[in-house]
């Protein structure tokens, strides 16, 4: 059996990602992150245990990991669940529930070897049954589970004993070691549902769930029963306060201890006296989603409007304080798309508004864009930014605001006809958009989007074990989205880690993890 750092893991493509996080793991890093077995599982062991204060400005709007798509959500179900492989601080794929697997030599499967002794917080034990069921539900339609499309080659699993898991593959699948890491796919119990795991939580994480106050509070234990090497803390409380200028506060007051902001300006208004800032880049991305399966924005030239009309440099500039860099639709460092391979890679309002007229509007158009509140602190300054460029051209945008919890629910049913959204990217292109822009995806509807042309390019960049030829599959794709106007992407931005003196261990990471908090220890 292969090596489960070695061989088992495919070949690296990441290390453009190892420039972007050196800053945060340098300054951070006081323990090596990322899945180790065989360690003490005593929460606290050598290093005093304690508990840790995180200040968050939302409450998770779920604890059901296959339907987190909300920030918050993730950061808390990522700490309490597990998957098969996991990603280290570099993006790179490494054991998680699997501590090996091997590859067909036609990569026509995949057989895992799931590690000894694995429990749920609930004590009954993890094997390959629970693996199987889990993906077997996500596939299923009626979960609407939102990474379904990760397993869009998986054409049979079997679990031929309590260890091993095999899945079988229509093809190779270049990006799905890499997608199984994410959380939305996380390992649960066969006796666990939706409805018992919506508010509360049973995994096999490195902590269990303790007490929530709705809208106040939430509490991670350490889990004792841990697979991997046991948090070195004791609890950590995920604390909400409404702004993160009041964050700042409760951070130099020392009621927080860690949080992570993406207002730039609030946050450099908490690096004093004991509190430390790092700044990281992020694979996530600011854009105007555009609903292109509603009037006008079906029209093509309607959306190249809007397109040449956004000065995405002045949006990142007025929203962000210039902290960021604007960027094209895919993020992922191996496969940057190019920001200016688009019509209008400069602001051309005269271009714009002969757009207008070509489809039908001369004289101008409204539209609606829907805003979250809490979740993003520049969300609604992008969207005023946006807003005042687009009147320039004739195109009135209707901002609504609303909490996120509303957000996510308009967000998911597509119920839009623009959105400003911060969305995750991912190391791969086929796991950031394959969900997407396929006409198969499972979160086709929200994108509004789909082609022949994209499906095909997304099936071969699936398929392709040539690092070449996926690059300019994936570089095809991106000119195919912005070709289109399908959305507006605008920038990449900074998370902004703070820390008070006596935290150790967290590193900030590209994709926005926080599952370093089982690394974390207290002075």
């Amino acid at each position: 059996m292969p090596s489960p750092r070695t061989s088992s893991r495919p070949t690296s493509v990441w290390a453009p990602v190892a420039a972007l996080t050196l800053l945060a793991v340098t300054a951070l890093a006081a323990c090596s992150p990322g899945p180790a077995g065989g360690g003490t599982n005593q929460p606290g062991g050598d290093q005093g245990g304690g508990a840790l204060v995180v200040g968050v400005t939302s409450d998770p709007d779920t604890l059901f990991p296959w339907k987190a798509t909300q920030f918050q959500a993730i950061n808390v179900v990522q700490n309490l669940y597990s998957t098969l492989t996991e990603l280290d601080t570099n993006l790179e794929v490494v054991p998680g529930l699997a501590e090996e697997w091997q590859t067909a030599p036609d990569g026509t499967s995949i057989t895992f070897q799931l590690r000894d002794g694995i429990k749920f917080a609930d004590g009954s034990e993890l094997d390959s049954a629970d693996v199987k069921a889990s993906l077997t539900r996500i596939q299923d339609e009626k979960t609407a589970a939102v990474a379904a499309a990760t397993l869009a080659s998986v054409t049979g699993i079997e679990a031929p004993d309590p260890g091993t898991v095999t899945l079988e593959l229509s093809a190779p699948d270049a990006g799905l070691l890499s997608g199984l890491a994410s959380i939305n796919l996380a390992i649960i119990s066969t006796e666990d549902s939706e409805q018992s795991l919506t508010t509360k939580a049973n995994g096999s994480g490195p902590f269990t769930l303790g007490e929530r106050v709705p809208s106040e509070s939430l509490t991670l234990q350490a889990n004792p029963g841990y697979w991997g090497t046991a948090p070195k803390i004791d609890s950590a409380e995920f604390r909400v306060i409404p702004d993160e200028a009041s964050i700042v506060s409760a951070l130099q007051s020392g009621n927080v201890q860690l949080a992570v902001f993406d207002d730039p300006l609030v946050a450099k208004t908490a690096e004093s006296g004991d509190v430390s800032l790092i700044k990281t880049p992020q694979l996530s991305y600011h854009a105007l989603q555009l609903n292109a399966r509603r009037k006008p924005l079906d029209n093509k030239f309607v959306r190249l409007a809007i397109q040449c009309a956004i000065d995405r440099q002045a949006v990142l500039d007025t929203a962000a304080m210039s902290e960021g860099e604007v960027t094209g639709p895919i993020t992922s460092p191996a496969y940057k798309s190019d920001p200016n391979a688009r019509p209008c890679p400069q602001r051309d309002l005269a271009k714009a508004k002969d757009y207008l007229a070509q489809a039908g509007h001369p004289d101008g158009l409204t539209i609606k864009t829907i805003v979250s509140q809490g979740e993003y602190a520049t969300s609604v300054a992008e969207a005023q930014a946006v807003a005042a460029q687009l009147a320039e051209a004739g195109i009135t945008l209707t901002i609504e605001p609303m909490e996120i919890g509303t957000f996510v629910d308009r967000w998911v049913a597509a119920d839009f006809d623009t959105a400003i959204a911060l969305n995750g990217g991912r190391p791969d292109p086929d796991g950031m958009y394959g969900r997407y822009f396929t006409s198969t995806g499972n979160l086709n509807k929200v994108a509004g989007f789909a082609s022949p042309e994209l499906d095909a390019l997304f099936a071969e960049g699936r398929v392709s074990q040539d690092e070449a030829k996926r690059k300019q599959l994936y570089a095809d794709v991106s000119r195919q989205l912005e070709d289109n106007a399908v959305w507006i992407w605008l920038f990449t931005s900074f998370s902004y880690t703070a820390t008070t003196g006596d935290v150790g261990g967290f590193t900030p990471m590209a994709n926005g993890s926080m599952q370093s908090l089982r690394d974390v220890t207290l002075k």
